[in-house]
């Protein structure tokens, strides 16, 4: 069901019993003031009849008269109030033609409510200072509640008149209401599927511009999702097409080639140019991976020793094959952890094996590679060939290798070091050793 018609059935439904609610609650009230303003008319009357009797017989005038039984005024019946005086012995010696009805109750003060020939009356008895006499005032019941109810509906019928008109201007507001949302998803069906331009938020109203800002959020990260898809796929392809041509040209080789010298060259060539494919499908789709997340999946206390010995033994064949010492530097007070992180284990044994196997692989033979720890930061340093400070600040960039590399590489390394890092908010810094020779690699705060 869509929002427009829940609201109309919420309003159909909810302002029937709304005003029902209302009008019980003002019947209560106007019941409640009738009663005050009748109840002050009785005690009035009767204080008004003993005052009267209380006067000497001289000044009291003619007694009371008797109203025919007809006598009314407008609406009002005379004959649902009734008035009564009782003498100390019970003995009435007032009394209008309904009074004579009312029960002597000489024990009783203030308002009573009682059933008289099957009708109820509210009735209020009056002691005199003296004893002396006992003053009754009394009404119908159904008076009050004839009143109450013709001053509820003498407020409730206009409204009630005017419900229908009400809800139909409520249903065209509803309607109106709800009109962006329609022009929003109007707007959003007939956009093709690369269309990714935020949505205008001049005339979203206040409560759809959290949804259209989300919404235009979530449209910025697809493209960037898209856009690193698109540049990725590239240079996938840019990327193997040379090894792959590479591959072709030397399979041509040794399908022609004799056994001999020729052909083991065209074989040794073949395996490198394997080993160099093999590599760079590995390395592309672990950077597939790590761009792919927008966060680190596991945040957990990162124990680097045991990842630094499986990292290290990992690398430990190409150190060995290159006769180059590894390493490691523990640089920090006994006792105190490297490096404290909370981070992907997983990730971080991939960044650290990056940064080792481009170390191994461009420092010279039988040198030495570092491994270092402290506080803040990690440290990989080698003994290669200083690089130029442009070179210096191409390093990490995709597919990018200095010129002169004999090793085999794809220039991905580097580049899945600074998405992990960046991952876990680190920094990646490329620097030159003291003294200017060699390359130092520092990952940190």
């Amino acid at each position: 069901m869509s929002i427009q018609k829940r609201l109309l059935l919420y309003l159909l439904v909810g302002a029937p019993l709304v005003w029902l609610l209302a009008g019980l609650v003002s019947i209560r009230f106007a019941r409640h003031e009738v009663d005050e303003l009748f109840d002050t008319e009785l005690i009035r009357l009767a204080r008004q009849v003993q005052v009267t009797l209380a006067l000497p017989a001289a000044e009291r005038g003619a007694p009371l008269p008797m109203p025919p039984a007809s006598a009314a005024s407008g609406e009002a019946d005379v004959r649902d109030l009734a008035i009564a005086v009782w003498a100390r012995d019970g003995r009435l010696l007032l009394a209008d033609r309904e009074g004579v009805s009312l029960p002597y109750r000489p024990e009783t003060a203030g308002f009573v409510d009682l059933a008289i020939a099957g009708e109820p009356w509210r009735i209020y008895y009056l002691q005199s200072f003296d004893g002396d006499w006992l003053v009754a005032a009394g009404q119908k019941a159904h008076e009050r509640e004839e009143l109450a109810l013709d001053v509820t509906l003498g407020q409730a019928l206009p409204w009630l008149a005017t419900l229908p008109l009400l809800l139909l201007v409520m249903a065209f507001a509803v309607r109106r209401a709800v009109a962006p949302l329609h022009g929003l998803s109007d707007e959003l069906r007939a956009r093709s599927a690369d269309a990714l331009q935020p949505l205008a938020l001049t005339h979203a109203p206040s409560e759809l511009r959290p949804l259209v800002g989300a919404m235009n959020g979530l449209f910025s990260r697809i493209e960037a999702m898209l856009a690193r898809e698109r540049r990725f796929t590239d240079d996938a392809a840019h990327e193997l097409r040379t090894p792959l041509a590479v591959l072709r040209a030397q399979w041509d080789v040794l399908r022609r080639a004799r056994p001999g010298a020729e052909r083991d060259e065209a074989e040794a060539k073949m395996t490198r140019g394997l080993a160099r494919l093999d590599r760079l499908v590995a390395q592309l789709l672990a950077l597939s991976r790590v761009e792919s997340g927008g966060s680190v999946l596991a945040k957990q206390p990162v124990a680097w020793a045991a990842l630094v010995e499986q990292v290290m033994n990992d690398c430990l064949p190409l150190a060995e094959r290159r006769r180059i010492e590894l390493e490691c530097d523990w640089a920090q007070p006994a006792g105190r952890e490297p490096l404290p992180l909370h981070g992907d284990a997983a990730l971080l044994a991939v960044l650290l094996r990056n940064l080792l196997d481009n170390a191994l692989r461009y420092a010279p033979q039988g040198s030495t590679v570092t491994l270092r720890f402290d506080e803040l930061a990690l440290e990989v340093e080698n003994d290669a060939e200083p690089l130029s400070d442009e070179q210096l600040a191409r390093l990490g960039e995709r597919f990018y290798r200095p010129e002169g590399q004999d090793e085999i590489g794809s220039g991905l390394g580097l580049s899945i070091v600074r998405r992990i890092a960046a991952l876990h908010g680190l920094d990646l810094r490329f620097e030159r050793r003291d003294g200017g020779r060699g390359l130092r690699v520092r990952v940190g705060a």
